[in-house]
C-alpha cells in the first residue's frame, strides 16, 4: 500500500466532486478508492489498537483549580506552561509573587520555600527578593510550540509498532513538542547539540525563575487569529512577576494553502492594526516592568532552494518522491502550509518574500515609535540565513536544519540555534530585559536540588 493510498483510505486526504484525485505513486493494481480499511491490514492492525486505546484514555483538558495549570503533561498541559505544584488551590501557580514570602507553602512553583532554621528568614526572600524574577511567554505558531512528525512513521525502512510508541503523546499535544522548542523547552535536546532554550537560560541565570514559561501557540496561528487564543495567556498584573513575551507569529500571515494564495495573505495594513491590537491586551494583562519582543518574518526562499531536488522520507526507499513532488502533491491536495513558498514558480516565491519583507516592516516600525505603559518594546529580525552561515561552519547542510517530513518548519535544532542567537542579542543589545543573574543560585541547589523538576 503506497502512501497516498493510505491517505485516502485514513480519510486525511479527500476529494471533491470536481477535483481528479491526488496521488504520489502509480496506483497499485487492486487498488480502487473504496478499497480496504487501512486498519485491517496486518501491519497496521497493532497500531490502530494502541491508537484507539490511547484516545479512549486521553480526557480533555482539566486541570483542578481552573488556574490553566496543570499536573498532566499533554493536552495543552505543563509540555506547554510550568507544572502545578497544587492543583487544587487556584491561588498557587508558577510566575505569582510569593504569598508571604512562601513560609508555609510553594505558592508560585519555583520549589524555593520554608524558613533557614540557622536564622530564620524564608527562603523566598533570602533568595529571590531583588532578583528581578522574570517569565518567559511566547505567542507563537506551529513553528514556535516546534510541530514535528518523526520521520520514522513514515521512512519504510524504520517503521516497527516501537517507532510509533510516541503517537499518543504527539497526537495530545497536536504533533507539536513545546517540552523541546527553542523559547519554552525545560528537556534536553534529542538532537545533542549543547544550545538551549531560551527558558533553560533563563532559568539558569536565576533558578527563582523556575517552571515560569508559557507556550501560547497554535498550528496554524497568525496576526489575524491571535485574539481567539491569546486568553490563555495567565499573568496577573496585581498578583505576578513581569513577564517576556516574545511575539513570532513567523509564516502564517503569508502562508496558505489556497490555489490563489496572494489574496489569502495579511496585508501591511491588517497586520498593524492586528499587532496593535494584540499589544493592546498586553499592556492590560502584563505586570509593570515587562518586555515584548516583535519577532520578524523569514525569507522562506531556503526551503525549496535546499530541498526541491532531495527525496522526501516517503521517497527514500525506491528514489521516486522528491520534495518537489511531495510539495505538488500537497498542493493538489489544497493542505500545503505554504502555496508561496513551496511551490516552482520561482516568481510566487519572491513575491511571498517581499510581503513578508513588508510585514517586518510594519512590526519594525511599530517597536520603533509605539509606547506602552506597562512594558518595553523591541524587535528583531528572523534572520535564518544567519542560522544556515553557522550551521555550514559547523560542516552542516541547509537542508539538515528544516522538518523532514512536511519539509517546511524549522526542526529542533534549528529552533535551537535560533534561540541562542535571540539569547545572545537580547545579552548584548538589551540585558537589562534579562534580570539580574542570581548569586545565589548555587545556595538555591545546594537546599533544594532540582527544584521540584519540570
Amino acid at each position: 500500500m503506497k502512501a497516498d493510498v493510505v491517505c485516502y483510505a485514513l480519510e486525511f486526504c479527500k476529494q471533491d466532486a470536481v477535483q481528479s484525485q491526488c496521488h504520489l505513486y502509480s496506483l497499485p493494481q487492486k487498488y480502487s478508492r473504496s478499497g480496504h480499511n487501512i486498519c485491517s491490514l496486518p501491519f497496521f492492525t497493532k497500531i490502530c489498537q494502541k491508537i484507539e486505546l490511547s484516545m479512549k484514555k486521553a480526557v480533555p483538558f482539566k486541570d483542578g483549580d481552573s488556574d490553566k495549570y496543570s499536573v498532566f503533561p499533554t493536552l495543552r498541559g505543563y509540555h506547554w506552561r510550568g507544572r502545578d505544584c497544587n492543583d487544587k488551590d487556584k491561588t498557587v501557580y508558577p510566575g505569582r509573587r510569593p504569598d508571604n514570602w512562601d513560609i508555609h507553602q510553594d505558592s508560585n512553583c519555583n520549589g524555593i520555600w520554608g524558613i533557614d532554621p540557622k536564622d530564620g528568614i524564608p527562603y523566598e526572600k533570602k533568595f529571590c527578593e531583588g532578583s528581578q524574577p522574570k517569565g518567559i511567554i511566547l505567542l507563537g505558531d506551529s513553528a514556535g510550540a516546534h510541530f514535528h512528525i518523526p520521520p520514522e512513521w513514515l521512512t519504510a525502512s524504520q517503521m516497527s509498532v516501537k517507532s510509533f510508541s510516541n503517537l499518543p503523546s504527539a497526537l495530545t499535544d497536536e504533533l507539536n513538542w513545546p517540552q523541546l522548542s527553542g523559547v519554552t523547552g525545560f528537556l534536553d535536546s534529542t538532537s545533542g547539540i549543547e544550545e538551549k532554550s531560551i527558558y533553560h537560560h533563563l532559568r539558569k541565570r536565576n533558578h527563582c525563575n523556575h517552571r515560569d514559561y508559557q507556550s501560547i501557540s497554535k498550528n496554524g496561528a497568525s496576526s489575524r487569529n491571535l485574539k481567539n487564543f491569546i486568553e490563555s495567556l495567565s499573568r496577573n498584573q496585581a498578583l505576578d512577576h513581569p513577564a517576556i513575551v516574545i511575539y513570532a507569529m513567523i509564516g502564517n500571515d503569508v502562508c496558505n494553502g489556497r490555489a490563489d494564495t496572494i489574496p489569502g495573505m495579511t496585508t501591511p495594513e491588517q497586520m498593524y492594526a492586528n499587532v496593535m491590537q494584540t499589544l493592546k491586551h498586553l499592556n492590560s494583562h502584563l505586570p509593570n516592568g515587562s518586555h515584548v519582543i516583535l519577532y520578524g518574518l523569514p525569507d522562506g526562499t531556503f526551503l525549496w532552494d535546499s530541498l526541491h531536488n532531495r527525496y522526501h522520507p516517503l521517497g527514500q526507499l525506491n528514489k521516486d518522491v522528491t520534495y518537489a513532488q511531495f510539495f505538488s502533491f500537497l498542493s493538489c491536495l489544497q493542505v500545503s502550509p505554504c502555496n508561496g513558498w513551496m511551490s516552482s514558480n520561482k516568481t510566487l516565491r519572491a513575491l511571498t518574500s517581499e510581503r513578508a519583507e513588508q510585514l517586518s516592516n510594519i512590526l519594525k516600525k511599530i517597536a520603533t515609535t509605539k509606547t506602552f505603559a506597562n512594558f518595553d518594546l523591541f524587535y528583531m529580525d528572523f534572520a535564518f540565513h544567519e542560522i544556515i552561515e553557522d550551521w555550514q561552519k559547523r560542516g552542516g547542510q541547509p537542508w539538515q536544519l528544516i522538518e523532514p517530513v512536511d519539509g517546511f518548519h524549522p526542526n529542533e535544532v534549528a529552533s535551537l540555534l535560533l534561540a541562542n542567537r535571540v539569547w545572545k542579542k537580547i545579552q548584548l543589545q538589551w540585558p537589562h530585559v534579562l534580570g539580574k543573574e542570581n548569586p545565589f543560585n548555587s545556595q538555591i541547589e545546594e537546599v533544594f536540588g532540582d527544584q521540584g523538576g519540570h
